[in-house]
């Protein structure tokens, strides 16, 4: 009896051992890691070169960005979400380059701005969560795109024009998963190389836009996520 009895207990420890230990292995080791959160230095950054009359900087570099820009393919979108796999701690990060907006800049401020993010187009580390966002969360296949429509100028700060980096907010609707609503997301921008560049994060709440938990099996989530992105906008 002593025997089968330590035999068990063996058994027991080996299976919590096992429990606990390849998921620390999986997501210490195996597991690449999380790619880093999106940000300005992300474009490669040079303020362009400007040949003007001293009196007349400010003037003519503000000329040169009132009109019409669009997104290009250096541009990305994706999401970010803290994962608990068994006790050990994880983010699931996907991405997309599938963005496409424009935005129309009069005197000196951004007047109009939209962008579409294609769903069905992001990727992780893993296909398995892939199928899973792509299938029982997002339903990309109802719900293919994402979209966020400016509904207040943003006023452009005199520094915008000189290159450097700004800080404010773009205030409009975020459309997802079917859902509509109300935003108000930070962002930091800077006009780099003939090129401006825009990074946005916006913590989303899944409830709020009729996402399920993502949560499944033996990984869990919170109940919401972060809304990468960065918009690098040409002529």
């Amino acid at each position: 009896m002593n025997s089968i009895r330590k035999n068990i207990i063996a058994i027991a420890i080996a299976a919590l051992v096992l429990l606990v230990g390849a998921p620390w292995l999986y997501i210490n080791v195996i597991k690449d890691d999380a790619p880093s959160r999106l940000t300005l230095d992300t474009v490669v950054t040079t303020t362009p070169d400007t040949v003007v009359s001293p009196d007349t900087t400010s003037v003519a570099v503000a000329d040169g960005i009132v009109g019409t820009w669009t997104t290009g393919p250096e541009s990305l979108a994706g999401y970010r979400v803290k994962e608990i796999l068994v006790g050990q701690s994880t983010e699931g990060v996907g991405r997309t380059s599938s963005v496409s907006g424009t935005l129309e800049i009069v005197d000196n401020s951004v007047t109009t701005a939209e962008f579409t993010v294609d769903m069905t187009t992001l990727k992780s580390d893993s296909s398995k969560r892939d199928s899973q966002f792509s299938g029982r969360i997002m339903d990309t296949a109802t719900f293919p795109t994402a979209t966020f429509t400016l509904t207040a100028p943003i006023v452009l700060p005199e520094n915008a024009t000189a290159g450097e980096k700004f800080s404010t907010t773009a205030i409009g609707d975020l459309t997802l998963h079917g859902t509509t609503v109300a935003v108000t997301i930070p962002i930091e921008a800077q006009l780099t190389n003939g090129k401006i560049a825009v990074q946005g994060t916006i913590n989303i709440v899944f409830a709020d836009y009729g996402i399920p938990n993502p949560s499944i099996g033996p990984v869990k989530t919170e109940d919401n996520g972060d809304l990468e992105l960065l918009l690098v906008f040409g002529r």
